[in-house]
């Protein structure tokens, strides 16, 4: 049964998405994996013609588009086999919070930008000492008059180094209780006070590029703080649910890749005068391999059709994104394990895989807080 319904808008979007990173992304992959960043001049490519940010408002420069556009640029995304332009970070975690939650005067300022790719966001959470446990971190934002003057650190910042604009958790140090200490704020780059640390190298996700960022007497407008002040964890809190079905999304999406790659490999490859496909082990893995792919396709479409019709899936994407990620990982080590010797050349494409999809048990959350805020809801 087909859950979700896409259009023939939908898929002439596809398509043309597909043509685009055929000729924009795919050739140049390589290069940016071995350089650590994707050029700042793709993300103008990609909103220039049309994929960043669909759902805005027209009248924000947008098009008011539904979710499955979105969808549609994650899936194709994952067939370029590298997980440096992460268009999905941009597109459905971070300019939400300007486009939810941000003034009027800031939406008009930035979410033009922003579709277009003359704005690369980034969301700032993760500190040194503060991981996933949000009400624990200690960059401070102090009021001074019109100004918010912020002082700290962060780290793992997705989008780090070419980071325009960043959504900023930060508490009020005169605030004791820590849910209602923590505001968001916008913070241009450039901004005096505002410092790039390393560019970290990571196991995986080369071109995806990951920093430090540092705060020493920032000034902002005070304008530029989203909703209400001591909001922010709540904030965090209700975009935490996309991200993580996003980030399950991903997961399935790469776990199709890697089997699709994979079925035609042991398809094509002959040993001992037969193609891997005709052993009976093969045979066995694959058909293991496939029937957790398609569990996890139909956990994660039915997810996706209930967030667009606005049900509260705290539980579900929490189990979902635990276990579609750890999916992804039995997968890509299994895969890998079926290609013998040449899964250990780098030309294998699932090498790349396969290092950039660790982290996702990872990042979104790890997978043990995903566990404990389903069981919290649960009512165990």
């Amino acid at each position: 049964m087909e859950i979700l319904k896409y259009t023939e808008d939908h898929q002439n979007f596809r398509k043309r998405l597909r043509r685009f990173l055929e000729k924009e992304v795919t050739p140049f992959v390589d290069q940016w994996e071995e350089d650590r960043i994707v050029p700042k001049s793709v993300w103008q490519k990609m909103g220039q013609a049309g994929f960043l940010c669909m759902d805005v408002a027209p009248q924000h420069g947008g098009q008011g588009a539904d979710f499955l556009y979105s969808v549609i640029v994650l899936e194709e995304l994952t067939r370029t086999w590298h997980t440096g332009l992460a268009a999905a970070l941009h597109n459905d975690i971070v300019v939400p919070y300007i486009s939810s939650y941000g003034s009027e005067k800031l939406k008009k300022k930035y979410l033009p930008g922003c579709v277009s790719g003359d704005i690369v966001t980034a969301v700032a959470m993760t500190e040194p000492d503060a991981g996933s446990d949000l009400a624990g971190i200690r960059t401070a934002a102090v009021e001074e008059d019109e100004e918010i003057v912020i002082d700290g650190s962060k780290t793992f910042i997705s989008n780090g180094i070419n980071a325009d604009l960043v959504v900023l958790a930060a508490r009020d140090p005169a605030v004791e209780d820590p849910y209602q200490a923590i505001s968001l704020y916008l913070v241009e780059s450039g901004t005096p006070g505002f410092e790039r640390g390393r560019h970290l190298e990571k196991m995986g996700m080369w071109s995806q590029d990951t920093a430090e960022l540092f705060f020493s007497k920032c000034r902002i407008p005070k304008n530029n703080r989203l909703g209400d002040k001591g909001s922010g964890f709540l904030m965090l809190m209700g975009k935490l649910q996309p991200e993580r079905l996003v980030c399950a999304l991903g997961a399935v999406a790469a776990a199709e890749r890697i089997l699709e790659w994979t079925l035609d490999y042991c398809k094509t490859t002959e040993v001992q005068g037969k193609p891997l496909s005709k052993s009976q082990a093969t045979q066995f893995a694959l058909v293991e391999l496939s029937t957790e792919v398609k569990i996890g396709r139909t956990f994660i479409d039915k997810l996706i059709s209930d967030h667009m019709e606005g049900k509260d899936i705290i539980i579900e994407t929490s189990m979902a994104k635990y276990w579609t990620t750890e999916m992804l990982n039995r997968v890509a080590n299994r895969c890998i394990d079926l290609c013998g010797d040449y899964g250990l050349l780098e030309k294998c494409p699932l090498v790349r895989a396969w290092r950039d999809a660790k982290v996702m048990t990872i990042f979104a959350g790890t997978n043990e807080i995903m566990k404990n805020i389903a069981a919290k809801f649960m009512g165990l």
